[in-house]
């Protein structure tokens, strides 16, 4: 629908339903003003339900990462792993050393691979020569001319050459980085068995043989990724600054306050306990900080203060509240209060109903972080998952392992001598803002981040098998009841399983992965979610009117967050039906 005013005011209706290149649940509904070139209003929708916290209700404890991992087909990994993490601390069970080492290597392996895939095979394609010949041809003429900076090292000569080299299914680049997919995958299976649904994580460690020629195989196709991303990062340096340089105001585009919610992940084995009442000490020890944002300032690295403001509102979902509900926790293990609406207490009653965007649109609810300085519920983002990690973590100033430095304004980073190139020194600065080219930056520096990460796990893993202490598995025994978290980072963002143990049995389980964070609705208070957010206000810069309109810039602001919405969104089909089927030798004779 378009109307026009006087002043050929033209506002138009347009949807994106399903968005490509992700699972596709995802709908993002804008009005925009192509007179003024910007969106005026975004809605983000998903119309599926699953329901695994409401099946998972009087399970044993111990299959919850088998089942949280079928959550999705993307993640499940880190499902799994946030699952075991929990148990973990459900069960008051420390893994001996090198499960903790397999954990991360398993996981920093599925980042290395999850960045490089999403980045170059579906988020840069909006950035690729085919799609801004269609989008913006005048750009495309001046890439043509421009010298990339980096082209010494990644052997690219013009900016339009780095396009051309990201076209699906022909470019030089995409082709590498689906071979790249193929070997981070069996980084992560030597230690996790299969993926996305390992076999071998699990509470209390890994159940993997690892041993000297698994570190070794591990560490071959570690240093082939470091000869590949060496090259990734100052070529995706180019291609950005160009888009930044020669199109001035596209740092709006994609732009939110920095609100960020990073949990942290990757446990140092010599100081996690999985003691929820030591979580403080040993959360600030991971090698990838966590922290709250708001508005520009890190507010907290403490993981009991971080579970606590963690609040789930409704608003535009399709569920009932919750408030005439048992209460599961009042206070946590600590003795500090739990609120309501804290994920512990949470229980899901499922209201479906029309899509209404003056009220129910959607079957995402809505994560906030409760900030008790102003008595507000803060919308806050993954930023696609790196930017907020690394975002914190430069801010926080804790890490320094060899390979990374957190300076409170940046990450140093030194990439060692691989196969073809020498070592390299790289640095993430915080940037100024958080927006759509920033997210998508970050994401290639995190590549190199999860790469060093994997380097120091892998050789602390190889000291323990050199030593001979191979044991990676420690038993348990499941309580008649507990309290318990899971702290993790999926790919694109934070990841929290909260669980409730009584009788032995799960009497409430509650997974938040970061598609709810980023895709929310706007909540009881009207407040848009992150998608909604950066997508209002956008400028467009596509030189297509309205007729031929493809949305690109939309499009680029929405991936930036690398969205999944498989677990953001859930099926339930209530006390469920018996299909009965029989079978004779005969068949249908």
């Amino acid at each position: 629908m378009a109307t026009t005013a006087p002043n050929r005011v033209m506002v138009k209706e347009m949807s994106w339903d399903p968005i490509t290149r992700i699972v596709g649940s995802l709908g993002i509904h804008t009005e925009i003003d192509f007179s003024n070139q910007s969106v005026l209003k975004c809605y983000s929708t998903s119309m599926i339900f699953r329901g695994f916290d409401i099946f998972m209700r009087g399970i044993d404890p111990r299959d919850t990462h088998f089942i949280t991992s079928r959550i999705c087909g993307i993640c499940g990994d880190n499902h799994c792993t946030a699952s075991c993490l929990n148990q973990n601390m459900a069960y008051g069970v420390k893994p001996p050393p090198l499960g903790d080492l397999a954990f991360n290597c398993a996981e920093a392996a599925d980042y290395i691979f999850d960045h490089a895939i999403f980045n170059d095979c579906m988020a840069n394609v909006d950035f690729c020569e085919q799609m801004v010949k269609e989008t913006n041809p005048s750009l495309l003429a001046k890439a043509e001319n421009t010298a990339a900076p980096g082209g010494d090292i990644h052997g690219y000569k013009t900016i339009a050459d780095i396009m051309r080299s990201l076209n699906p299914f022909t470019g030089e680049f995409y082709l590498e980085t689906l071979h790249v997919a193929r070997y981070t995958r069996e980084m992560y299976c030597l230690f996790g068995g299969r993926h996305t649904h390992p076999s071998t994580i699990m509470p209390g460690g890994c159940s993997a043989d690892i041993t000297h020629q698994t570190c070794t195989d591990f560490y071959v196709r570690l240093m082939r990724y470091m000869d590949y991303v060496k090259r990734s990062v100052p070529m995706h340096d180019d291609l950005y600054d160009f888009f930044l340089t020669e199109l001035p105001g596209y740092d709006d585009v994609g732009y939110r306050a920095t609100n960020l919610v990073n949990w942290g992940c990757f446990d140092d084995p010599d100081y996690v306990d999985y003691d929820y009442r030591n979580m403080t000490e040993w959360g600030r020890k991971r090698y990838i900080t966590p922290g709250i944002a708001i508005n520009g300032e890190l507010v907290t690295t403490d993981l009991v203060e971080i579970n606590l403001m963690i609040r789930i509102l409704l608003g535009s979902s399709y569920f009932d509240g919750w408030e005439n509900e048992p209460t599961f926790v009042d206070r946590d293990p600590l003795g500090n209060p739990v609120d309501k609406n804290h994920p512990w207490n949470k229980v899901t009653l499922p209201k479906p109903q029309k899509r209404d965007f003056t009220d129910k649109y959607t079957w995402v609810v809505s994560p906030r972080i409760y900030d008790k300085r102003t008595d507000t519920h803060v919308c806050c983002d993954t930023g696609g998952g790196p930017f907020a990690r690394q975002w914190c973590t430069a801010k926080a100033g804790l890490v320094d392992f060899g390979y990374v430095k957190a300076t409170g304004h940046s990450l140093q980073m030194v990439l060692p001598r691989s196969p073809t190139m020498p070592e390299m020194e790289l640095e993430w600065k915080v940037p100024e803002k958080s927006n759509a080219v920033e997210r998508d930056r970050a994401r290639t520096y995190h590549q190199a981040y999860g790469a060093l990460i994997c380097m120091h796990n892998i050789e602390r893993a190889m000291k323990e098998v050199q030593a001979g202490r191979t044991k990676s598995w420690n038993k348990f025994k499941v309580p008649d009841t507990a309290v318990s978290c899971g702290f993790h980072e999926a790919a694109r963002g934070v990841l929290s399983h909260h669980m409730v143990i009584r009788d032995g049995k799960v009497a409430n389980y509650q997974p938040y992965p970061p598609t709810p964070w980023n895709a929310s609705p706007r909540d009881v208070y009207g407040t848009p979610g992150p998608y909604e957010d950066a997508v209002q206000n956008t400028p467009i810069f596509e030189e297509n009117g309205p007729e031929n309109f493809k949305g690109v810039d939309i499009m680029r602001a929405v991936r930036s967050f690398d969205p999944c919405l498989p677990c953001g969104v859930h099926m339930y089909t209530g006390n469920g039906r018996v299909t009965k089927q029989q079978h004779t030798p005969t068949a249908m004779a």
